[in-house]
Parts: C-alpha cells; sequence; structure tokens
C-alpha cells in the first residue's frame, strides 16, 4: 500500500499572516518533521487560493479578511514548509476542499491502494473539508489526520473538527 501525505494550506496568512494563530505557528516544526517522512513524490499539498474581489465572493462575505491572494507574500507557502515540500505537487483550491486533488488520488488509489495522511491548517475548515472529500471519493482507503501537525481557528473548533473526523472514519493521530 502506498503511503500519500497531503499538506493542507500551511501558507503565511495562516500561520503569522491576516488570519495567523499562535496554534498555528506551532505546528510549523511538526509539519516539516512529518513531510521529511515521505518520499517527494508521495507529497500532495495545497494552497488556499482567492482574488482580489475575494470579500465580493460567498466567502467572502462570511469571512471579510482578505487572504491568500494569489501571488501575495501570504499567499504564499511557509517558507520553511516551502523548502521541505520541494518537488511535491502543490495543488491551488479556490475553496474549503479541492475537488482537484480527490480526483488525483482517486485515480492514483485505482492504480495503487493508497493510506492518506492529512496535516495542515486550518482543522476545522479545509483539513476536515478535504478528508471528507477524500473519505467520500475512496471510502475503503485508510484515511488519516495527524492531530499534532494540524491547528484550527480555536483550540475548541480543532477539537470538534478532530471529532467530526473520527466519527466518519478517519483516523485520527497524534504523533510529536
Amino acid at each position: 500500500m502506498r503511503k500519500i501525505l497531503v499538506v493542507i494550506d500551511m501558507q503565511n496568512d495562516f500561520v503569522d499572516g491576516a488570519l495567523g494563530t499562535a496554534e498555528a505557528r506551532n505546528i510549523v516544526g511538526n509539519v516539516v518533521k512529518k513531510i521529511g517522512q515521505y518520499r517527494t513524490e508521495n507529497i500532495y499539498a495545497t494552497r488556499d487560493t482567492h482574488q482580489e474581489d475575494y470579500l465580493e465572493t460567498a466567502e467572502g462575505r462570511h469571512l471579510p479578511v482578505k487572504h491568500c491572494i494569489e501571488g501575495t507574500q501570504g499567499w504564499e507557502l511557509q517558507p520553511e514548509v516551502a523548502r521541505a515540500l520541494e518537488g511535491a505537487v502543490i495543488i491551488n483550491k479556490p475553496a474549503f476542499g479541492s475537488i482537484v486533488l480527490a480526483d488525483l488520488l482517486q485515480e492514483e488509489n485505482d492504480r495503487e491502494p493508497l493510506e492518506i495522511e492529512l496535516v495542515g491548517l486550518c482543522t476545522d475548515i479545509c483539513v476536515v473539508s478535504n478528508a471528507l472529500l477524500l473519505k467520500a471519493a475512496m471510502p475503503e482507503a485508510a484515511i488519516s489526520v495527524d492531530a499534532s501537525c494540524c491547528a484550527g481557528v480555536t483550540p475548541e473548533s480543532h477539537a470538534a473538527a478532530l471529532t467530526t473526523m473520527k466519527m466518519c472514519q478517519i483516523a485520527i493521530g497524534q504523533e510529536s
């Protein structure tokens, strides 16, 4: 079984930028260490990607904080993470979950069974969205999340998202 790592939205705006948190800053080292446990060809990463009209979108009306505007420093991957991800597949996604990511991994899973681990930001928005998309696309695949490599908008919403994923048969690990 081929092991795949999916690194969700480890971007400057979520780490120490417009929507950054202390919890997000605290997981950077764990994420870099986790990336080092995988071969580059088995790593996929996403970037939350918005345009200048973000505040006019449905998401922007609900979260009126400009972030991850394509081409800005906030949109870039956090520098330590970017270095660790050199050579990995990077997918820009305009929404919480990436259908492109799910389709790519489903195609790979059809060729060879995958075991997929997710890490990144934010547990309660984009990590949970992608985990559930992957589980829907590949209900028999082993999908897990390393909680020590994730952070939510708040510690409480992080815990709630982990519970939601566990209830949907996504394994929750806690490495450090």
